[in-house]
């Protein structure tokens, strides 16, 4: 991928700029800190551009917007946190269900409830496992830096248009807000008039896109073609980064903010002759289930840390993954609270200790 000059950006504003290098045509969207510098980035360059940029009334009215812009055939996008995603569930139910592709980014925040505007990663279950009605799947991607809250932006337009389904990026708040240097890929020209489209003519007759089907065989049939699409998926585009795994004893799993955290603890704990690791998923659905699987199964690595900013909503996917052959730990923050180095490394020896 050609590279041009470096810029200064926080992650929401980087998440844009990569937006609109993979050609995204529409932005609808509702402010909601700490994810409101992607709506403020949004209008101020899509127009420059002479693409759409239109803050919605709500929530509720964005994720609609996104929809229809979506079925004309556009490449589109939305962005929100907490209690603006929790809003946008029943639509994107209704754009897995319509086979379509948007991009949906969501700055996570803390919560249940209004919460703060503090970092979480409390918003793992909505997302992941299909907040909305129905049997469906997003694509999830979780970026660490602001580079990648760029360059996972062009993959998500790439993703969601192959599967022809949501895909998210989900960043906790700290990525959302923190600036780092970014280099912006070149331009390529991107080309998008998609045969599914409403309205477009195909075998003499006009699309139609629905998501009704009042006959339950058409139903059924409808969700196990959905089913076979997200297997194929699961088996194809599970991606993950490793460190240290070759000869951990201790392997910690964390995406985001705690995966940038835990890497830090991870060469201190090193530096002091443990044997700790770390797998930190790139996208959380897939989750990278046949990567953990193989650690599990090396004969070195006697157990797992999840590191979280929630309850342990990740953890669960980690027990899954591995069919519970070693064990598998948490240490989390809440609140808007972001652990340590300091911290990771005593969660991390006291684990040492009990595996």
């Amino acid at each position: 991928m050609a590279y041009s000059n470096s810029l200064m950006l926080k992650g929401n504003e980087a998440v844009i700029h990569g937006a609109l290098i993979a050609g995204c045509d529409c932005y609808f969207g509702y402010p909601i800190t700490p994810a409101s510098e992607v709506a403020h980035s949004a209008a101020k360059l899509f127009p420059m551009l002479n693409r759409v940029f239109l803050q919605a009334e709500s929530e509720i009215g964005a994720i609609n917007m996104v929809m229809g812009a979506a079925a004309a055939g556009k490449r589109t996008m939305t962005a929100s946190s907490g209690l603006g995603i929790s809003l946008k569930q029943e639509g994107v139910s209704y754009i897995a269900a319509l086979e379509l592709p948007v991009v949906i980014v969501d700055i996570t925040r803390g919560g249940p409830g209004l919460g703060n505007i503090g970092p979480e990663q409390s918003d793992y279950f909505q997302v992941c496992k299909g907040g909305g009605h129905g049997s469906y799947r997003c694509l999830v991607l979780t970026p660490n830096s602001v580079q990648e809250m760029c360059d996972m932006a062009r993959t998500a337009f790439d993703l969601a248009e192959k599967y022809r389904m949501p895909c998210y990026i989900m960043a906790d708040g700290v990525i959302g807000q923190m600036m780092e240097s970014v280099r912006l890929p070149e331009p390529e020209d991107r080309p998008y008039d998609p045969e599914w489209k409403m309205g477009k003519a195909v075998d003499g007759k006009a699309n139609i896109v629905t998501s009704i089907y009042l006959e339950h065989n058409d139903l059924e049939e409808i969700n196990r073609k959905l089913q076979k699409k997200y297997a194929e998926v699961q088996a194809a585009e599970q991606r993950s980064e490793e460190l240290y795994t070759d000869d951990a004893e201790l392997v910690i799993v964390a995406y985001g903010i705690c995966s940038r955290v835990a890497a830090g603890a991870i060469e201190q704990l090193r530096a002091e002759g443990y044997k700790v690791g770390m797998l930190r998923p790139q996208r959380v659905w897939p989750f990278p289930s046949d990567a953990l699987m193989k650690i599990a199964t090396n004969g070195k690595c006697k157990g797992f840390l999840s590191v979280e900013l929630s309850a342990g909503q990740m953890i669960e996917d980690v027990r899954l993954a591995i069919e519970c052959k070693k064990p598998v730990h948490l240490y989390n923050r809440m609140g808007g609270n972001v652990p340590s180095c300091d911290e990771v490394v005593e969660a991390a020896k006291k684990v040492l200790k009990e595996i």
